[in-house]
């Protein structure tokens, strides 16, 4: 008996654990929009600008992307800016039939009278950063501009964002991110509201209230001799933007958010991309902690720079305790309809567990985001429970990668299939681990898919023993977030290999021929 109400105690400790640390988070986003509305008409105002413009580098890093290459290259030839004055790099390391597609848009494009080159390598060493520093290594320009190969730049980019520069302390300005296929979907759809909280309340926040932001990988323009001084390209984590952000602001660069200069760029549209740009990012935002986060805490920053990015960097970790509240909320449930049944304080303590994942993945935060992108939120509201299920379903996805991350765990840079591609459209031409990967992400749909059966078994104890109660919503909507990730999951892990199978060749029948009696 004592065992068993050791171990009782011992479970329940542990969920008031993460409803805790999910709640300091939840309140963090909550600053977060505080600081936005504080600070919103703190706009960025040129003082200054340049009367003769600098010359720019434009960086397309690509690798296998056949499906958009010549529409980043022929896009990024249309950027209105002096030809004399840019310098457009086309930096592939593909290993398929994009070498070919993106080099003859190259030579189209130079037959035209662009300022274009195609500069190819035919191994990866650093991934995406380690293009960047070879193509930074021949690049003339002062400023270099880099756009990921599903982006469309808008024409106007460059000569509306370039005089910002004319302040010397500017290291980076960063453009927002639009979405091409934002009504593809459902998945697409609640990607965009996802993202719009990143990027107009967590970006605007954090830059225009004195905190450190982030360059996010792509439609961004960086000084050259920030990104000298701040010791250049790394690739030893899987999110080199955040890691060169920070070592650059560490150094006392500023950076300039303009939300208004937008850039169109395609959201996953399905299941298995969307869960391995998620993974690309969780693991490679522990590993900048991991990496960054001491050295930042031991600084003589300011304090609120200092709280801002503990929570920034370690933001990923609220993936692991929603897993950790998934698997103790059959145990704790059942404690709370038995033997705890007439406390109130356990009724609260579980209700509340499920609304604090909730409040934490959707919330005013992202209807804030919709208020200011659409000037109304009614539309996206709609889309804010399938938010909570979302995040839920692939937040096992997520903490795995956090995990790995944080134990120091190295891995391959995964790009993010763009439309046209397959997860898995590209595996003939990885390296052997293809096989070993896929293994791994199957088992992990199942498992997630046995975790939407546990959710499921829990509604069902609520219902049969306890009634509704008011956290039991929020329970059916993580319970079908997992299955409806797992499912897509596997569909589409297996709907490649289906494919195959019913497009491969009949094998034809021979007919034997006795080699002595001649054939009939």
């Amino acid at each position: 008996m004592d065992t068993w109400l050791t171990a009782s105690y011992a479970v329940l400790l542990l969920h008031t654990f993460a409803c805790l640390m999910l709640a300091i988070y939840g309140v963090h986003r909550y600053h977060l929009v505080y600081l936005y509305y504080k600070h919103r008409r703190n706009k960025p105002r040129l003082t200054a600008c340049f009367r003769e413009l600098p010359r720019v580098t434009i960086q397309l890093p690509m690798f296998n992307e056949r499906s958009v290459a010549a529409r980043i290259i022929e896009a990024t030839c249309q950027v209105d800016y002096p030809r004399d004055r840019l310098e457009i790099q086309v930096l592939d390391d593909s290993t398929d039939e994009t070498v070919r597609i993106a080099r003859n848009a190259v030579e189209r494009m130079r037959a035209a009278g662009h300022p274009i080159v195609f500069l190819h390598r035919d191994q990866r060493e650093g991934f995406k950063a380690g293009a960047l520093a070879e193509g930074m290594k021949v690049a003339t320009g002062e400023f270099i501009l880099i756009f990921d190969a599903d982006f469309i730049p808008p024409p106007d980019l460059l000569k509306r964002t370039i005089h910002h520069f004319t302040d010397p302390q500017v290291g980076m300005v960063q453009a927002r991110w639009e979405h091409l296929n934002r009504e593809h979907s459902l998945l697409t759809k609640t990607q965009a509201v996802y993202l719009d909280g990143h990027f107009v309340i967590e970006h605007t926040a954090r830059n225009r209230s004195g905190r450190f932001m982030s360059f996010n990988g792509t439609a961004g323009i960086w000084r050259r001799t920030c990104i000298e001084d701040a010791g250049g390209w790394h690739h030893d984590t899987l999110t080199e933007d955040l890691d060169l952000s920070y070592r650059a602001q560490l150094r006392g660069w500023k950076f300039v958010y303009l939300p208004e200069i937008t850039s169109p760029a395609e959201l996953p549209p399905e299941m298995n991309a969307f869960k391995s740009q998620q993974r690309r990012w969780s693991k490679g935002g522990a590993q900048t902690c991991r990496k960054l986060l001491p050295r930042i805490l031991a600084s003589r920053l300011p304090l609120k720079i200092k709280t801002e990015a503990f929570f920034h960097l370690t933001g990923c970790t609220s993936t692991i305790y929603v897993v950790l509240l998934t698997l103790l909320l059959f145990p704790v449930l059942y404690m709370k309809l038995t033997w705890l049944r007439d406390s109130t304080i356990s009724r609260i303590l579980v209700d509340s567990s499920l609304f604090l994942i909730a409040t934490c993945s959707a919330s005013t935060f992202y209807i804030a985001s919709q208020r200011e992108v659409f000037r109304t939120w009614g539309e996206s509201l709609k889309y804010l429970p399938f938010l909570m299920s979302l995040g839920v379903g692939t937040s096992l996805n997520n903490a795995r990668a956090t995990i790995e991350g944080l134990l120091g765990h190295d891995s391959e840079f995964e790009r993010t299939p763009k439309f046209g591609d397959t997860p898995d459209s590209t595996a003939a031409r990885r390296p052997k681990s293809a096989a070993e990967r896929r293994r791994s992400r199957v088992l992990q749909g199942y498992i997630e898919l046995l975790f939407g059966i546990y959710l499921t078994a829990c509604v069902v104890l609520s219902i049969r023993l306890g009634g509704f109660t008011w956290g039991l919503p929020f329970l059916i909507l993580f319970a079908v977030g997992y299955v409806y990730v797992s499912i897509l999951t596997l569909y589409g892990q297996y709907l490649p290999v289906l494919q195959a199978r019913r497009h491969r060749p009949a094998t034809a029948t021979v007919e034997r021929v006795d080699p002595i009696s001649p054939p009939r």
